[in-house]
């Protein structure tokens, strides 16, 4: 067992790096859901277009409302009911189990844009935006963190339970989707809405550091990009985000779209969410770009070669 143990860990040079077994499952999985989508044009129908665009809106609202909102960021209390449901639909779009994901994200808010940041688009484009997710070793070996920023969630067994079968889950529903619709169910509801998913959560971590606008002074590349805002459910508005990680709100301005925001909101008002946190108007003036003291930070990071 010990040279597989060795051949796991260490895995194949390939491509100027080493692969190890996890990096070549993730890019099984992602090449084989990419070539599932190229079938669509084929196993077309409305009724699969539908389901879709409902698992999309269901399974993306599982990560922005329930994986970043409210594990990762702690920006508001659910019902544990309703906290589990939404983290189980999150589970369902193939993104990691929500221990990893929570961990992964909130090491990029502990080295956002450094070189210890998981996927900062000062590595590439291509890295943050994909690559990242097919270098285990980069993640979670080179710094010796791996999963050493969640014991709040591994004290739960429901997100244990998450974290060792979260693939099972994802099997099942494309089981129930055949037996329910055939191909076209499949092709659709695992194919299509997966890949669009991963491209639109991964472009808040590309373009959302690279293309967009700086209202705040949050000493990193986040900007907010107005044709994110509606894919990601209210995600685009990244430099709102990073800004006021705390908020359960991101778009901050009425005409930034937030549909997470609008969930979150309606749940506080029927009295399924609590300690909802938004910024205060003290804290915006505070980080506020046009703030002079502000914009005297940014010029001396921008002359000593930062950014």
């Amino acid at each position: 067992m010990a040279p597989l143990t060795r051949w796991m860990k260490r895995g194949v040079e390939f491509m100027g790096r080493q692969w190890n077994l996890f990096d070549i499952a993730s890019l099984v999985v992602v090449l084989s859901l990419h070539l599932l989508a190229l079938l669509a044009p084929v196993h077309f129908s409305w009724g699969a277009l539908w389901l879709a665009f409902a698992l999309y809106v269901v399974t993306g609202l599982g990560v922005t409302l329930g994986f970043h909102r409210s594990l990762a960021h702690r920006s508001f209390k659910l019902r544990r009911w309703l906290e589990y449901f939404f983290v189980y639909c999150g589970v369902l779009t193939l993104q990691g189990s929500p221990i990893e994901w929570v961990s992964t994200h909130r090491y990029h808010h502990q080295f956002t844009d450094t070189k210890k940041d998981p996927h900062s688009p000062l590595m590439g484009f291509w890295f943050s935006h994909i690559g990242w997710i097919l270098n285990h070793s980069f993640r979670f070996e080179i710094y010796e963190r791996r999963l050493k920023n969640v014991d709040d969630l591994k004290r739960q067994p429901y997100y244990m339970f998450l974290h060792r079968t979260y693939l099972l889950h994802s099997a099942l529903l494309g089981v129930l989707l055949y037996v329910i619709g055939g191909l076209p169910y499949f092709v659709w509801g695992m194919g299509v809405r997966t890949v669009i998913l991963y491209h639109v959560t991964f472009s808040v971590n590309s373009i959302g550091h690279i293309w967009g606008k700086q209202v705040w002074h949050t000493g990193d590349l986040s900007r907010n990009n107005w044709l994110l805002a509606l894919p990601t459910l209210g995600e685009g508005w990244h430099n709102n985000h990073h800004a006021f990680d705390y908020s359960a709100r991101q778009g901050l301005e009425w005409w930034q779209i937030d549909i997470t925001w609008y969930l979150i909101r309606f749940l506080q008002v029927v009295g399924l969410a609590t300690d909802v946190k938004t910024p205060t108007e003290t804290q915006k003036k505070r980080k506020a770009l046009h703030n002079a003291s502000n914009l005297e930070k940014n010029k001396s990071k921008v002359s000593n070669g930062k950014f």
